[in-house]
């Protein structure tokens, strides 16, 4: 059974993935900072608001809000750049997330306001702290802290409507969370379908983006390039006539080099 187009409205989404086999995806600090610095990294590169975010051991969980139909490319890079990463470091291969991320279009405030207090509140759930304020790895503290709020969190929802009312912002994101009402809402996310528009990437765009290109180092950078925002290895060997074995190489090499450098002690700015 085919998979079902993703929604690539404009708007906000709840975002969730986990670890292959429930496997743990952060196993130190250092792997939290790696991932919150790239989060923060390519939701800017793409124009993406981070209105909350929770990294639990083996899953996490994020509300973004785009302005164009860029939410896989976003959690390409984001997903990809951490297995990199996280492989390299534990010297492991094999896939590192459970599958494609699941995601859920935010319907209206009843679902955004509902969706908010739960993903803060995923630490004091799953019992690892008392008070959310004491959890590290979400939004939530830096809410708390206005003057020195990270530049992902500036526009978020609650940064943009609380600033800097500690009082206002604890009893909104404290709330109790109608957790049947949050599966009502997201059950009807569910049913809201994509425009009936076919943004399939197309062999004549590849034809264009390839045509002018002469040396054989601007040719694998965009072979790379193009990959990543949704062109098939197929398509990709067949506009170049290039065996498929080739392109898989230039695209494998091409994603072992990550460009990103993290600050450690995070600096999310």
């Amino acid at each position: 059974m085919p998979r079902r187009p993703r929604i690539e409205l404009v708007g906000k989404y709840h975002v969730l993935n986990r670890g292959v086999a429930q496997m743990r995806i952060f196993e130190e600090p250092a792997d939290y900072e790696y991932f919150e610095e790239l989060m923060c990294f390519y939701a800017k590169n793409y124009g993406i608001t981070i209105h909350n975010y929770c990294l639990m051991s083996n899953h996490y969980h994020l509300l973004l809000e785009i302005q164009e139909a860029n939410l896989s490319k976003f959690m390409r890079q984001l997903g990809m750049n951490y297995s990199i990463y996280f492989n390299k470091k534990n010297k492991r291969v094999g896939h590192l997330w459970q599958g494609r991320f699941k995601s859920w279009y935010v319907t209206d405030e009843a679902y955004l306001y509902t969706l908010m207090c739960y993903i803060e509140q995923n630490p004091l759930k799953a019992n690892m702290v008392k008070d959310i304020a004491e959890y590290p790895y979400s939004s939530y503290h830096y809410f708390l802290d206005y003057k020195n709020i990270p530049e992902c969190l500036q526009k978020a929802w609650t940064a943009q409507n609380h600033k800097d009312d500690k009082e206002a912002i604890e009893a909104f994101l404290t709330s109790a969370v109608d957790r049947q009402l949050l599966q009502e809402l997201k059950t009807a996310s569910s049913l809201v379908e994509a425009p009936n528009l076919n943004n399939t990437p197309k062999e004549e765009d590849l034809v264009e983006i390839f045509g002018n290109i002469k040396d054989m180092k601007t040719r694998n950078t965009t072979i790379v390039k193009v990959y990543k925002e949704g062109y098939s290895q197929h398509m990709i060997a067949k506009v170049l006539r290039l065996a498929q074995s080739t392109v898989s190489a230039i695209v494998k090499r091409g994603s072992d080099t990550i460009t990103f450098t993290p600050k450690l002690p995070l600096n999310l700015a």
